[in-house]
């Protein structure tokens, strides 16, 4: 089995700009021209190498010598997860999907319902994810995109089992870029992981009537 690879945010000033931080950095330059600060010459000369940026780190040389222009709007920064999110729940479900930041560490207790954990498209920042459930009555249900592995070696399950679903055309071999750790104990449960439901293909007469696009 691959490692995960490490998520390593880029430095700010590597990241691509925009036509309007470029936009902006050119207006920057022709008011520091009709303020007498730079000459005609230097002013198409830093105009040229404005609209030929491709990053921050392009456009930072361009007004670092101008009074108060030193800087280059930073760009947001990546979601910062929570270090541990916990959550309890008594004859109900747990359900993280759609749109969903994942914390380093997630600790359910349910009694009585089910933990759903969909990362289809939730934004993982860190390469490993620990899962802690404390499950009466209900299932652990991990559905995983391919580069995701789920180790749950470590958690106790009584009166179920770990079933793991392969999507058809998954790699065996594919690299792993995000782990997800299970543990802690399930109780007349099991722990049921599988990849995404492939998008539904629309019905004959949609696709006779070209609704289906």
């Amino acid at each position: 089995m691959s490692h995960p690879t490490p998520w390593e945010p880029k430095s700010p000033l590597e990241q691509r700009a925009s036509h309007e931080d470029r936009d902006r950095i050119s207006d920057i330059l022709r008011i520091a021209a009709g303020d007498g600060r730079l000459s005609l010459e230097e002013l198409e000369e830093r105009l040229e190498a404005c609209y030929a940026a491709r990053t921050y780190a392009d456009l930072a040389p361009l007004v670092a010598d101008l009074p108060g222009q030193a800087l280059v709007r930073q760009p947001p920064q990546p979601p910062r997860p929570k270090d541990v999110v916990r959550t309890k729940r008594v004859g109900g479900n747990l359900r993280c999907e759609g749109t969903w930041l994942v914390p380093k560490r997630l600790e359910a207790e349910v009694r009585g319902g089910s933990v759903v954990l969909d990362f289809t498209s939730a934004t993982v920042t860190e390469p490993v994810t620990e899962v802690h459930v404390t499950l009466r009555g209900g299932n652990l249900r991990l559905i995983v995109p391919a580069g995701h592995y789920v180790d749950a070696a470590g958690v106790e399950i009584r009166g179920g089992s770990v079933a793991r679903r392969r999507a058809a055309d998954q790699e065996p071999d594919a690299p792993v870029v995000h782990r997800i750790v299970v543990t802690g104990r399930i109780v007349g449960g099991s722990v049921v992981i599988v990849p995404p439901r492939p998008p539904r293909r629309p019905g004959r007469l949609r696709r006779m009537l070209g609704r289906g696009r």
